[in-house]
């Protein structure tokens, strides 16, 4: 499609602009025999700020606004006997089988006017696409013959770059404030709705979790039962089994690579240790599967236990694997700031290396070993795709290592996946979960902040 060009033309438009202003400045400057008020550069960066801005807020309006008034057309245009008697969740529905069908997901024999429709939207698309692609370019020419105008030697074009870059930082501020403070206020929304199907203390404290909506009166009460205490168990033995592996063995490898080793061979095993970060999570998953978890099970069978095939201790041992890297790096950065003068004095005063890491260096570089602690805390609860290929589905509320589990994230990509309505207690759920996990990492927060302030060494 003709909007996939869209990237590489603007960003070419951008490049010419930013030569195009500073060619016209030198040329200007000689004609008139004066020198400008700023480096040559800033008026080739203030036409291609000209050149891209304009062009960059259309684009992103015409993503945002496109796509919903092309579903309203869609919609709008079906014959009444499709839409006559169906409620707002009945009409998702059916949008969603119409751009599925749209997309090229077919499952069996759609009715003519679902594959019209789909045909129609398709059509609308690739409109909407090509206009966009005009529309942009369009005013990104524009835009730089504006811009074009405005560049002279007299022209504070440093000035109007920098107030440009000011405002385009504080855009960037509030955007990110905006956004969390968004998806605190969709998770408490989301969550209000859940809990006035489902009693809070029921949630929080109750100890059957099957949300699978019934469809037999035989089944679990009549609204499913949405007791989270053992999902919420499932995540913590999960998190505490990948913690106890990744706590000693990150920090340990810190502070060799801090004191002890080499500088060559700190400068050769800290990428290596780094990489493990890099790692896609489902390349842990696969690796969960297929080999650790097959492992620990013929290893329990060969001492007389049983280990389930999706065990807690599978996931949890391989979650810790891929955490090392968060805190063996921030440990090894907040050791390393401590101030070499501490080290010195600590050894003026008889005092041996082993001693001066436990009883000076350690307590200075605290506040940053705590960071990365928490950090790795957070990665673990909110680990999705190990999880999900490494754990169980069905909560079980147990200590044993060695039975299935499921976690937090595991349910939230369960109850999301499939045609469920979204005003259902099933669908729902995700989102009490959800705000479960915010508000456990906002208590991580806060713990860590208590311990930095009380154990954290003060030095002048």
């Amino acid at each position: 499609m003709l909007i996939t060009y869209l990237p590489l033309v603007l960003g070419l438009l951008i490049l010419y602009s930013y030569l195009m202003g500073r060619g016209r400045i030198r040329q200007r400057a000689t004609a008139q025999s004066v020198r400008p008020h700023s480096q040559m550069s800033y008026y080739g960066l203030y036409v291609a700020l000209w050149c891209g801005l304009p062009a960059l807020v259309v684009a992103l309006a015409w993503l945002m606004l496109g796509p919903a008034f092309v579903d309203t057309l869609v919609m709008g245009g079906l014959p009444e006997t499709i839409t006559a008697g169906l409620d707002s969740s009945q009409l998702s529905l059916l949008e969603t089988e119409i751009k599925a069908i749209a997309g090229g997901v077919v499952f069996g024999e759609p009715a003519p006017e679902i594959a019209a429709a789909a045909e129609h939207l398709n059509r609308l698309r690739g409109i909407s696409s090509t206009a966009m692609f005009v529309v942009v370019i369009c005013v990104a020419l524009g835009a730089i013959a504006f811009a074009r105008t405005r560049v002279a030697p007299q022209f504070r074009a440093r000035n109007s770059v920098e107030r440009t870059s000011y405002w385009l930082m504080v855009l960037c501020s509030v955007i990110a404030v905006v956004t969390t403070v968004g998806i605190v206020f969709s998770l408490l929304f989301e969550s209000f709705r859940f809990f006035q199907l489902v009693p809070f203390w029921e949630f929080l404290f109750g100890v059957n979790w099957e949300p699978q909506m019934p469809i037999r009166a035989d089944q679990v009460a009549a609204e499913g039962a949405f007791g989270a205490l053992p999902v919420l168990a499932g995540t913590m033995l999960v998190s505490l089994i990948a913690m106890l592996v990744a706590i000693p063995i990150g920090l340990l490898t810190a502070i060799y690579l801090a004191e002890y080793a080499p500088g060559r061979v700190r400068a050769a095993i800290k990428p290596v240790v780094e990489i493990l970060a890099g790692v896609p999570t489902i390349v842990y998953g696969f690796f969960a599967v297929l080999t650790v978890a097959p492992w620990l099970r013929e290893t329990g069978a060969a001492i007389g236990l049983d280990v389930a095939p999706n065990s807690a201790l599978a996931a949890g041992a391989v979650m810790g694997i891929m955490i090392i890297p968060f805190i063996s790096s921030l440990s090894d950065d907040a050791l390393h700031a401590v101030p070499q003068s501490l080290r010195d004095g600590a050894a003026a005063l008889g005092a041996t290396q082993r001693e001066t890491i436990l009883q000076v260096i350690v307590p200075a570089a605290l506040p940053g070993i705590v960071g990365g602690v928490l950090l790795a805390v957070s990665r673990a609860i909110g680990e999705t795709m190990i999880v999900v290929m490494a754990a169980g589905l069905i909560a079980n509320a147990t200590a044993n290592p060695f039975e299935a589990v499921t976690t937090v994230t595991v349910q939230i990509v369960t109850l999301l996946i499939g045609d469920t309505a979204f005003d259902s207690p099933k669908t729902l759920a995700a989102f009490a979960l959800g705000l479960l996990l915010f508000v456990i990492t906002l208590g991580l927060n806060l713990v860590a902040l208590i311990v930095t302030k009380k154990y954290r060494e003060r030095y002048e």
